[in-house]
């Protein structure tokens, strides 16, 4: 099984073939996540509008 990772900033969940596709640097990635949140529409999810998530995907709720 392929282990998402997280950016340490934006916590946005790649794999890491999504990483190199994007030209993303590795370093700026961790393995280390807690959570998991699915934001599938920006206008009707309440969650994305209350912590103002400027784009719809895959989210880590805690990165270290």
């Amino acid at each position: 099984m392929v282990k998402k990772l997280a950016s340490k900033s934006t916590k946005e969940l790649l794999l890491e073939t999504e990483i190199k596709e994007k030209g993303l640097r590795k370093e700026d990635f961790t393995g280390t996540w807690q959570g998991r949140l699915h934001i599938l529409s920006l206008e009707k999810s309440k969650i994305a509008q209350q912590i103002a998530m400027k784009k719809e995907g895959e989210f880590a709720i805690k990165v270290r």
